[in-house]
């Protein structure tokens, strides 16, 4: 099992990175909220986990352990594979997830891509003695994130077309989340791609 990899971020994509570890380069599949804590050229830890198929080997990384452990736990529920375990962490921390199962928060779960009102159901019921009580009180909203650049537009238009979304849907979606993202720039802070993305996530869900 590869627990890790550290080395140089060798480039980016919207659903991956290239980290270069003793002259080779391991592309990673991550979440838009995990790529937008890292940076081309800079250093970089990531937890993984390697999936296994016959016709292929993907490396999945995280930006702790927590969330690794949870995209593993997910996977136990019947139907969840990686692509959708994954999906999952991309709309909710790892403590969101286990306050949503927590509370049959199904609404939580209906905002996840490819999950719909009977899925979450199920999923719920699966996955309410696996993923273990909340840590802590703090909101859903509240997972920590790196602060990126200038830019927050390009980012979250391109993690949602990454999501599957379609480009004039992410435009809208961006349009939505523009006026928070306003208010932390009038405030002098940059805004949060992560907190973001979430927000856009959930304006789009409620227009299907």
């Amino acid at each position: 099992m590869i627990a890790f990899v550290s080395g140089p971020v060798a480039s980016l994509a919207p659903d991956s990175a290239v980290v270069e570890v003793g002259g080779i380069g391991i592309a990673v599949q991550a979440t838009p909220g995990t790529l937008a804590g890292l940076r081309v050229g800079d250093h970089a830890r990531l937890a993984t986990s390697l999936v296994v198929r016959e016709d292929s080997l993907t490396l999945y990384g995280f930006a702790d352990e927590d969330e690794r452990q949870v995209f593993e736990l997910l996977q136990t529920a019947s139907g969840v594979g990686p692509r959708l375990a994954q999906a999952m962490l991309a709309v909710h921390s790892p403590e969101a997830l286990r306050l949503a199962v927590a509370t049959d928060d199904e609404k939580a779960l209906t905002a996840v891509p490819g999950i719909g009102k009977k899925g979450a159901q199920k999923l719920l019921l699966e996955l309410k003695d696996r993923l273990g009580a909340p840590l802590g009180t703090a909101p859903a909203a509240a997972r920590p994130a790196a602060v990126p650049p200038p830019g927050w537009r390009e980012q979250v238009h391109t993690a949602l077309v990454g999501l599957g979304y379609a480009p004039r849907d992410a435009d809208q979606a961006v349009a939505a989340v523009a006026p928070q993202a306003e208010a932390a720039e009038a405030e002098g802070t940059a805004p949060v791609v992560s907190a973001l993305l979430r927000a856009a996530l959930q304006t789009l869900n409620r227009t299907r």
